[in-house]
């Protein structure tokens, strides 16, 4: 048994004080998870890795029961993507001034940010995915959010590597249709 995983058992059983050490031996790789992922949004975040990691992680120490490692790095990457999908949805409020474009204030370029609402749409169009297919969209979860590699994913969820290829082509064609349909559905 890895020491990470006798940590999620004991904070598991309420310990504090193995939650507490957790942190640091899990801060490298959510860190990681946290970069990847924010390296993929629009410019002017007013999180970073690091706030992303730590939000993240007070979201799943003492919320959740962990059966092991690979539990807790999933669920680390359903944190990230809700914290990300909350942090559009504030930008985009109108109360917040969401109407406006943000600008990088570099007068020597302005980047052409991403707009919010593909991030919300792909999270709505996740959301329904996951209803019908939940190992797939898990490893859309583990690959996109989390940046695992094909790999990396199919190890995680214990399938073949040609079988995360091909759960991971037909999630793509799924996702990509129900965000550009009209209806949201594919």
């Amino acid at each position: 048994m890895s020491e990470v995983t006798r940590l999620l058992e004991a904070a598991n059983r309420g310990d504090r004080q193995a939650a507490a050490d957790l942190l640091p031996m899990v801060y490298d790789e959510l860190r990681k998870l946290a970069a990847a992922r924010l390296a993929r949004e629009q410019p002017g975040q007013t999180l970073d890795a690091t706030a992303l990691v730590h939000e993240a992680f007070l979201r799943l120490v003492g919320d959740q029961r962990f059966e092991g490692q690979r539990h807790f790095f999933a669920a680390a990457a359903e944190a990230i993507r809700r914290i990300l999908v909350e942090q559009a949805r504030r930008r985009q409020a109108i109360k917040r001034g969401g109407d406006g474009n943000r600008q990088e204030l570099d007068p020597d370029r302005f980047a052409s940010p991403v707009p919010d609402d593909e991030l919300i749409a792909l999270h709505e169009a996740l959301d329904r995915f996951a209803a019908a297919h939940p190992e797939k969209a898990e490893l859309v979860k583990l690959r996109y959010f989390a940046g695992q590699t094909a790999d990396q994913a199919a190890e995680a969820l214990g399938i073949s590597p040609s079988t995360a290829d091909r759960h991971w082509a037909y999630a793509r064609a799924w996702l990509r249709r129900a965000m550009s349909s009209p209806g949201g559905e594919p």
